[in-house]
Order: structure tokens, then sequence, then C-alpha cells
């Protein structure tokens, strides 16, 4: 996974580069500047002071020393000043300038605290809206893996807006499922339990591989794909049976898009992409399959299917399935997003 979101202490990651929370001028400051120079020892102290001055928005870069990396990144994040002195160009230039350099001097992995987040006074919710966005947005042209690392609770926080959305979501779900369960203890008026939504999904391919008339499967039609009736009852028996990984190059082709447009936008490593494409009997775990889904941009319906070949569901007893509906019903596809929300919710990353 290109790039992944972890609670620990920076000092502690085994990453290529660790990015450090530096002062302009060569001192030692608090938090994780006090913590990255008291593990790395005398000598990152001595390296930065022949650096000299660094502006606010630059980087620069040292060896480790007695760090668990090659390099510290030496990067200058900005002072909160209410938004209007081009602190957010700043914080971003931190993040791009600090991933230039990793590049440059061949690391495969970057570790990153949150940068302004502490003592810098800047919101905590634009403070992380930023690193992501900043982020993300490299990895769509480079390959590196990167480590947003995450202290403590109290560092991270999404915008009130989006939280408050995504829990109202949860909530009503829940409120919804639970008395879905009620209703499937009563019997209808012909004496029988209704469907649940997963039964009629199941029986539209049953149907489809026995071949059968489409009214005579179990209600209703408007479950079937929308594109089917252009396609031949041997093309919809062939998709029926598809493997996971059949049916992912499939949906890659008919939307005509690029192996590595799908697999960067998934946050999957090309390394995997390709074990999964050349064996078609691939296996993948629920989140892989659930990312593909999301770089897909398919719908709920859709995203069911596709998963449903892995062995897999989306469910309303599941916190993390109900946040992957939330997004993919509201249209937003953007995994990184979608990643730093699961993480708020302390669910497991998509692709982790």
């Amino acid at each position: 996974m290109p790039f992944v979101i972890v609670r620990n202490d920076i000092v502690n990651m085994q990453s290529d580069a660790i990015v450090n929370a530096a002062n302009t001028n060569p001192v030692i400051g608090d938090g994780v500047d006090s913590a990255v120079h008291n593990r790395a020892g005398k000598e990152l102290l001595a390296a930065r002071k022949r650096i000299g001055v660094i502006p606010y928005g630059n980087t620069a870069i040292t060896p480790a020393f007695g760090l668990d990396a090659k390099y510290v990144i030496h990067a200058v994040s900005p002072i909160w000043q209410g938004g209007d002195s081009g602190e957010l160009e700043l914080l971003r230039n931190c993040y791009i300038s600090s991933l230039k350099l990793a590049l440059e001097h061949k690391c495969d992995s970057v570790a990153f605290p949150l940068l302004s987040s502490g003592n810098h006074g800047f919101p905590k919710d634009l403070a992380l809206h930023t690193a992501v966005n900043a982020i993300s947005s490299f990895l769509m042209d480079h390959d590196i893996k990167v480590y947003l690392v995450v202290f403590d609770e109290s560092s991270y926080i999404l915008s009130e807006k989006l939280f408050d959305s995504v829990q109202s979501y949860i909530d009503d779900k829940y409120i919804q499922d639970k008395a879905d369960e009620e209703y499937l203890m009563t019997l209808n008026n012909e004496g029988h339990y209704p469907y649940t939504l997963e039964e009629r999904q199941k029986s539209r391919f049953a149907c489809i591989r026995k071949a059968l008339d489409i009214d005579e499967c179990l209600p209703s039609t408007s479950l079937l794909p929308s594109e089917a009736s252009s396609r031949s009852l041997e093309d919809l028996i062939k998709e029926a049976e598809e493997t996971f990984s059949q049916s992912l190059i499939r949906l890659i082709d008919q939307k005509g898009l690029l192996d590595p447009q799908v697999y960067k936008k998934a946050n999957v490593d090309r390394k995997l992409f390709s074990k999964i494409k050349n064996n078609i009997d691939y296996k993948p775990s629920k989140t892989t399959a659930l990312a593909f889904a999301i770089a897909l941009e398919l719908n709920l319906d859709e995203t069911k299917d596709l998963i449903g070949r892995a062995g897999y569901a989306l469910t309303h007893s599941s916190k993390f399935d109900i946040i992957i509906e939330y997004f993919i019903v509201n249209g937003n596809y953007d995994i990184f997003e979608i990643n730093k929300v699961l993480f708020a919710f302390k669910q497991p990353l998509i692709c982790a």
C-alpha cells in the first residue's frame, strides 16, 4: 500500500527517511523535533548546524545517525496566522519538497509526522486535509511508500461536518438494520418470510446461469446490471462465472482505463496488482477488493458484485462496511479521503 496512516511514535518507524518537524534555526525544539534528536544522537544537531537557516516551507536532508532510517528530512512547517499569510501553500510545499528529496536520495519509503498540527497552531482538521491531499497527489505520478504517523488521537481530527455526516449515516443504517431484522421475523400475507436484499442479489446470477426468463426470478429486475439488455445471455452467463481477477480485468477494459491508472487510484502496490492480474484464481483481501471497486468508481450494487467474486459482502452489522457504503452512495471515490475517515473511526484502512 503506497500511502498508509499509522498510529505510532515516528522515531520508531523503520523507513528509509524520517521527516522531522524542524525549526527554521538549527536548534532543538519541542515535540517531534526533540524526540528525533534524542534518538538520533548529537551528530544530528551538528549536521543540522552545518545547513544553517531553513526558511518556512522548505526542507533539507541529513543522515539519520541513531535512527532506524537512512536519512532525516528537516521540514520547517509554517506557524498558523489565520490562513491569510500563505500557510497552506507553505505546509503543502513541506510535504512535496520532502517527497522529492526522498526520491532524489533513492528512498523507497518515508515517514511523516502530521506537520504544523502541534505547537505551530494549525487547525488540526486543516493540517490533516493538507497532508493527505499533498501526499496523495504526489503519489499519482511517483512510486514511494509513505507513512503518515499519528502519535495520539488528539492530533488527528476530521472536519466536524464530515465526521458528523459519517456518524449520522452509521447511526441511520444501524437503526435501519435493526428494523429489517424485526421485519424479517414477520410473515407476509402469503405466509412466507420476505426476501432479503442479499437473497435477491444471489438469485440474479442463479437465474442467469439457469438461463431462465428474467420475470421468473425473485423480484426485481432492477437489480440486474443496467447494461444487461445490450449483452447476450451467453455474455451474462460468462460474466456470472468470472473470478475476481477476470471480472477486474474486464471492468478495467470496459471503462477504457490503463492498469497504472487503476492501481494507483486504488492505492495498491504495482507488484500486488500484477499478482492479481496474472492469477485468475487469486483471492485478494476484502480491503484490496474494495480498493479496486473504489478505483473503478463502481456503484453500490456493482461493488457488492465485484467483492462477492472474492467471497466478501457488505453488511450493516459492520461499521467499516457502512462507512464504505456512505462514500459510494455519495459518489466520493477518493480512497485517501475514505482511509482518513476509516482511521478516525478506528477501522481498518482500505488495502492496508
